[in-house]
C-alpha cells in the first residue's frame, strides 16, 4: 500500500543530501531555444483526500487561484502509477459525463499553453514518447527537476526519465527542505515536481518526533525498513500485524493528514509563493486519497472506493 520506509528515519537528518540523479545511461537531450514563459511546477500532497484538504481550511495554498479548490478525480489509487500518469500529461480529471475521453483529453492538454505560456502547442509532439518531460526539454526548452518523499518514486525507477536532476529526499515529510533545492535559469524556463510526504502516513511534520508517530505495524509499512541501500528492506512479521482496526485510532489518524495540511498552508507554501520567479504557474493537487475506515477499509492501491480517487486541485501563477 505503498506504506513502507518510514520506521527508522530521523526527524531531521544530518547526513549529506542524496546526490542529484539522471537515469543511469540516459543520453544526453537537446537544448532548442526556449518556447515557453512560465516556470512551471506541479506539487502532489501524497495521499492527502479532497475532503481532509477541505477541513483543513488552507488560506495560502488557494492564493494562486483566487480562492477555488477543484474537487478532481486521479488515474490511479496508488503513488507509482499515479506519477507515470501525471507524466504523462495526465492531471487529475473532472470525470465528464457526456463527452467523449478524446476530446477531454484534447481539450485538457490545451490547457498546457496556460500553463506553460506557449500558444498553440501541438498533442503530436508528445506522440510517440508519451512523457511530458521529455516534451518539456525537447520542444520546449525546459530544464527539469524533481524532488520526490516516498522511496517508490527514487531515482533507479522509469519514473526518472528526461530530467536534468532527480533528489529522493532524507526524510519522507519535509517540503521546506525541497525549497532549497529548488532551480530556476534566468536564460530558460524550468520545470519542477514535488512529491510532498507530510500528508502520507504517518501524517507528520518535521517537528514532531519520529517516537510519537503512530505505529500500527501492518499499516505502519510492508516493510520494517527501507533506506538508500537498502531497496528491498525487512518484511514484517505476521504476528505483528494488526487484527482489526479501531475506528477511534482511525479517526485521530484523518486528523493527523488534516494537520499536516494545515501545516504546510501556514508554514511552507508562503516560503515558496516568496521564493519562486514572478513568472511561474503552480498546480498544487494529490495523487490519490486515503481511507480512514470507510467500509472496512484503511490506506490505498488495491482499493476500489471513491475516497481513494477523489483529490484537491488548485492551479494558478504565482504573482
Amino acid at each position: 500500500m505503498g506504506l513502507f520506509g518510514f520506521g527508522k528515519k530521523k526527524a531531521a537528518p544530518k547526513s549529506p543530501p542524496r546526490p542529484l540523479t539522471r537515469r543511469p545511461g540516459a543520453a544526453p537531450m537537446s537544448r532548442p531555444d526556449p518556447k515557453a514563459k512560465n516556470n512551471y511546477i506541479v506539487i502532489t500532497l501524497d495521499s492527502c483526500r479532497y475532503d481532509s484538504f477541505m477541513a483543513a481550511e488552507p488560506k495560502n495554498i488557494p492564493m494562486i487561484s483566487g480562492g477555488k479548490v477543484e474537487r478532481r478525480w486521479t488515474y490511479a489509487s496508488w503513488t507509482g502509477p499515479s506519477h507515470y500518469n501525471l507524466l504523462m500529461g495526465l492531471l487529475p480529471h473532472h470525470s465528464p459525463q457526456n463527452e467523449f475521453a478524446s476530446e477531454y483529453y484534447k481539450e485538457d492538454f490545451l490547457n498546457y499553453n496556460a500553463r506553460f505560456g506557449t500558444e498553440g502547442m501541438e498533442f503530436a509532439k508528445l506522440v510517440p514518447s508519451l512523457w511530458m518531460p521529455e516534451y518539456l526539454r525537447n520542444e520546449l526548452g525546459y530544464t527539469t527537476h524533481a524532488r520526490v518523499s516516498l522511496p517508490v518514486l527514487n531515482s533507479k525507477t522509469n519514473v526518472n526519465r528526461s530530467f536534468d536532476t532527480f533528489q529522493l529526499m532524507d526524510s519522507h515529510n519535509d517540503m521546506a527542505s525541497m525549497l532549497d533545492t529548488l532551480v530556476f535559469d534566468d536564460d530558460r524556463p524550468s520545470f519542477h515536481m514535488l512529491n510532498v510526504g507530510e500528508t502520507h502516513y504517518p501524517f507528520a511534520t518535521p517537528e514532531e518526533d519520529p517516537k510519537d508517530w503512530p505505529r500500527i505495524s501492518g499499516i505502519h509499512g510492508v516493510f520494517k525498513h527501507l533506506d538508500s541501500q537498502n531497496v528491498g528492506g525487512k518484511l514484517i512479521k505476521d504476528e505483528e500485524a494488526p487484527k482489526f482496526f479501531d475506528q477511534t485510532r482511525l479517526d485521530e489518524l484523518r486528523e493527523r493528514q488534516i494537520n499536516t495540511v494545515r501545516y504546510l498552508d501556514e508554514h511552507v507554501f508562503p516560503k515558496l509563493y516568496d521564493i519562486v520567479p514572478k513568472n511561474t504557474f503552480i498546480t498544487v493537487t494529490a495523487d490519490h486519497g486515503e481511507l480512514f475506515g470507510e467500509l472496512g477499509y484503511f490506506g490505498h492501491g488495491p482499493i476500489m472506493h471513491e475516497k481513494c480517487f477523489e483529490v484537491p486541485y488548485v492551479e494558478g501563477m504565482v504573482r
